[in-house]
């Protein structure tokens, strides 16, 4: 039976409609004023909130609005008032407002109002099942002061449009924090587009972002539309912002400034309305020293920076991010995982993990097809894990140069250290070639070329 949540200051309106809900199979919980339905909204856990907008009290209808969005961003709200202006319904539905009705209520607009909240509140439900099945939740795992901060920070910051700029290193989850950002603003129900601005061409980059006209350009045979419209009313998530090059930064500041953009190949500005969320591993402040990256455009970006620690800064956080990993494999696969010992564990915190969270999640898969159902030693654990667990080989040979059981010359020591360097920095990215040589501060032609005087390869190029 669905459970509703009625705040409103008059005993009449809560006696009315709570029993026009009970006559339709409605589970009805009321509450006079903000505070006291905040208070039942947690004890109780409704499926839909109908709210006054004006009530007496520190909690008007709004602010209650605004308090359950943010302890339960799945509530569907629908906002009630007989003296509203267009500003208020305005300002409601910006907050995440369901829908807006005009008292005197009539049983129709209710029932219908209620009926298409609660169908959005299964839908939620649903898409949120689906997620966690594919291992899409934006749930931030951890309980380290670290990982604390940054929640806080999201839930102040995603209810807004403020633009937000997400730094760490690769693996540390920016994807992971703009998709919360996302989920928790009004947003949330509208699209989210991830744009790689890595892996896209520099000389198709605008007909990505931008889209084109059919016939812009040779091998144009169709329309496209292109990210920034895909993501119109929603949010836009530009992944790696550093790696643009100048021209394409230019475009962008531009259609941020202007909240339009052009087609290739079109003459008609389109509206946008989109929240832009960036992320990047590289140093932008640096990148603007060097000349590299546009003041002006990081201004616009870095209106509330976050910043993600590595993962080995925050090994309080590895065992909780195992088990969720270890969960999702079993959701995912049907099969009991493997168990993990205290030794594993202390092996797992002990590593610094160069491939931050991702790695970790690889390497929790890894052990529950190899190991599943039973216990996993340290030893197991480590035969898995690089050699960056110990000193590279190529360290301590280079360090027996003198030694007279080792004759190895300076330009073998170097290549060996190089080849050691690179296959390291590859099974981190795991064999990203792009990724690798962003690890190692190169780029990728000059890295091929290391690659293949030194006679590795097996990696692959995605950007």
């Amino acid at each position: 039976m669905p459970s509703v949540l009625i705040v409103d200051d008059e005993p009449n309106i809560r006696r009315m409609v709570g029993a026009l809900l009970a006559a339709e199979g409605y589970d009805v919980i009321d509450a006079p004023d903000g505070r006291a339905g905040l208070s039942m909204a947690q004890a109780q856990d409704p499926d839909i909130a109908l709210v006054d907008l004006m009530m007496p009290g520190e909690l008007d209808g709004l602010a209650l609005l605004e308090q359950l969005r943010r302890i339960s961003p799945d509530l569907p709200v629908v906002m009630m008032s007989g003296r509203a202006a267009l500003t208020d319904a305005v300002r409601a539905t910006r907050l995440g407002a369901f829908t807006f009705l005009e008292k005197p209520l009539t049983p129709e607009s209710v029932l219908l109002a209620l009926g298409s909240a609660l169908e959005l509140r299964q839908a939620r439900r649903t898409a949120r099942s689906l997620r966690e099945d594919l291992g899409l939740t934006s749930e931030m795992v951890g309980d380290s002061a670290h990982i604390r901060a940054v929640r806080h920070l999201i839930a102040q910051v995603g209810p807004t449009d403020a633009r937000v700029l997400v730094t760490g290193e690769s693996g540390t989850g920016k994807e992971l924090v703009a998709a919360a950002l996302h989920a928790s603003s009004p947003r949330r129900d509208l699209p989210f587009i991830r744009v790689n601005c890595a892996a896209i061409p520099r000389d198709l980059l605008e007909s990505e972002m931008f889209g084109h006209e059919r016939g812009a350009f040779t091998g144009a045979t169709e329309r496209r539309i292109g990210r920034f419209e895909l993501a119109h009313t929603g949010t836009l998530f530009l992944d790696e912002v550093g790696d643009l090059g100048l021209e394409a930064q230019a475009k962008l500041l531009r259609a941020i400034e202007a909240r339009e953009i052009e087609r290739v190949g079109g003459g008609k500005p389109i509206r946008i309305d989109v929240r832009i969320i960036a992320a990047t591993n590289k140093d932008l402040n640096k990148a603007v020293r060097e000349g590299a990256f546009r003041e002006d455009l990081l201004f616009r970006l870095n209106v509330i920076p976050i910043e993600l620690a590595p993962l080995r800064e925050r090994p309080a956080d590895i065992p909780l991010l195992v088990a969720h990993f270890a969960e999702r494999h079993r959701t995912r696969t049907g099969k009991t995982c493997c168990a993990w010992s205290n030794d594993v564990i202390n092996v797992l915190t002990s590593y610094s993990w160069p491939g931050n969270i991702r790695e970790l999640a690889n390497i929790v898969e890894r052990l529950s097809i190899l190991y599943p159902g039973t216990a996993v030693t340290g030893d197991q654990l480590r035969r898995l894990l690089p050699d960056s667990m110990q000193t590279p080989p190529s360290v301590a040979r280079i360090a027996q140069v003198g030694d007279e059981s080792e004759s190895l010359s300076l330009n073998d020591a170097l290549d060996e250290y190089e080849r050691s360097l690179i296959t390291r920095a590859l099974g981190a990215a795991s064999g990203n070639i792009a990724e690798a040589a962003r690890r190692l501060q190169t780029d990728r032609p000059n890295l091929y070329r290391r690659m293949r005087r030194l006679g590795l390869g097996g990696a692959n190029d995605n950007g």
